[in-house]
């Protein structure tokens, strides 16, 4: 969303603008970004918990891999279809109503995967989930372009990232403890798994209703100096080829090339993620064990994206960042497809899932400095709708592979083929992008 430029007064220095500047930021970034970071961390729970209720799950309800890994991608498929519909109604509506709308919605329909009774009931909720669920983070990305300066974004957004890899850090122990419900008023301790990961995203929405804000010029607890240098700062930024059409942004080069990458470091993200459990099973460790130990890996991406996140906002180059990361993503999956070591595999994870993250992180900067007001609603959602399909590839071509070889190497070796394929898409960046 681009502000109107707008004067800072004249009689008001330029370290007094800065000041203010700084004032604004800092209040924004304490208002929004913890409940954000907060609201994603129970959005990705929604996905860690799946992989683990299938411990118990699939087992009760009969549930081959096959079956399993395409209800986990019906998920992105009608999350990837809505996106675009979403986000262009966020921009009609407002960030802070249709967010909110979002959180309160998954919330209902997450908690209603409890009481599945079969594959079809399962394909069923998943398909309405990610219809509630769709344009929640292309939402949130918009919103907080929409508040934060160029240099501020890719910390601001590492942090409400966060919220992916503390998911798995945070849920982890936590789902391992929450199936051991299992008898508890006649549910399934994957039934109560569902149930109490999903409810607290209603009181989250409403939450976001009273204390998000469009813009700077609807946030009362601004001062009229901090809204000034906040938007004349904002309104000011150099755009590199901007758009402000949706179907041009559509069309360009650039849209196109970054949602193939999105696409690549997604189906790496949920490949790995939805079937870490599942894969740790094969180690021989107990439920409450698989909890814990897939925390590990989630604690080094979680430091490893802030660090790196700052030190992409220290010195720019996005692109070759970019690249980087993707390339870690896939190196770091070599060690658990050639060693038979739980200690070696989890090194590898841990690596694999620091260049995912740092990607994710690094990525999203980028669209934002070419697309603008309803071309950003529209064309960020565009991006995350095409990779979004990487979602639904990612767990159904591991749970496929799985009941075709009887190993999960296969399914893992083609991931990291996938991210390598994302490495050269990003560095193709640099013949389109300049300054990055």
């Amino acid at each position: 969303m681009t502000l109107p430029p707008q004067s800072v007064p004249r009689d008001v220095s330029a370290d007094a603008a800065q000041a203010a500047l700084q004032s604004a930021i800092r209040k924004a970034a304490l208002r929004f970004v913890p409940l954000l970071t907060i609201a994603y961390l129970f959005n990705y729970l929604d996905r860690t918990s799946l992989g683990f209720a299938a411990l118990t799950m699939n087992h009760e309800l009969g549930l081959s891999p096959g079956q399993f890994g395409l209800a986990a991608g019906i998920f992105f498929l009608a999350y990837s279809t809505f996106e675009i519909p979403s986000n262009l109604m966020l921009y009609r509506f407002g960030a802070r109503r249709w967010l909110a709308r979002i959180m309160i919605s998954w919330g209902l329909v997450s908690a209603a995967n409890a009481f599945v009774v079969g594959p079809n009931s399962f394909y069923g909720v998943r398909l309405v989930l990610g219809l509630a669920e769709a344009g929640f983070f292309p939402g949130v990305t918009f919103f907080l372009a929409a508040w934060f300066p160029a240099q501020y974004r890719t910390r601001m957004l590492a942090w409400f990232l966060i919220g992916i890899p503390a998911s798995a850090l945070v849920g982890g122990p936590v789902c391992g403890m929450l199936l051991q419900m299992d008898g508890i008023w006649g549910l399934a301790g994957w039934q109560w798994l569902f149930i109490l990961v999903s409810l607290p995203c209603i009181p989250l929405g409403f939450l976001t209703l009273y204390l998000l804000a469009d813009n700077p010029e609807s946030a009362t607890w601004l001062t009229s100096e901090e809204r000034d240098a906040l938007r004349h700062t904002l309104a000011s930024e150099v755009r590199e080829r901007p758009h402000t059409s949706l179907l041009a942004a559509l069309r360009d080069v650039r849209v196109q090339i970054l949602a193939a990458i999105q696409f690549g470091f997604t189906l790496g993200s949920y490949g790995i993620g939805i079937w870490l459990p599942l894969i740790l099973k094969e180690y021989h460790l107990s439920t409450l064990s698989i909890g814990w130990i897939s925390a590990i890996p989630y604690l080094f991406a979680s430091v490893g994206m802030i660090v790196w996140a700052r030190y992409v906002d220290r010195t720019g180059h996005r692109v070759v960042n970019l690249a980087i990361a993707c390339l870690l993503g896939a190196a770091g999956l070599v060690a658990p497809i050639l060693s038979g070591s739980l200690t070696v595999a989890l090194i590898g994870f841990s690596v694999a899932l620091i260049g995912v993250s740092a990607a994710r992180a690094v990525f999203w900067t980028v669209p934002t400095r070419f697309l603008t007001g309803v071309a950003a609603a529209g064309g960020l959602a565009f991006i995350n709708s095409i990779g979004t399909v990487g979602g639904f590839v990612g767990p159904s071509m591991m749970g496929w592979l799985r009941e075709f070889s009887g190993s999960y190497v296969i399914g893992l070796t083609a991931v990291a083929a996938i991210m390598l394929a994302a490495t050269v898409a990003s560095l193709s960046l640099k013949l389109v992008v300049s300054n990055e």
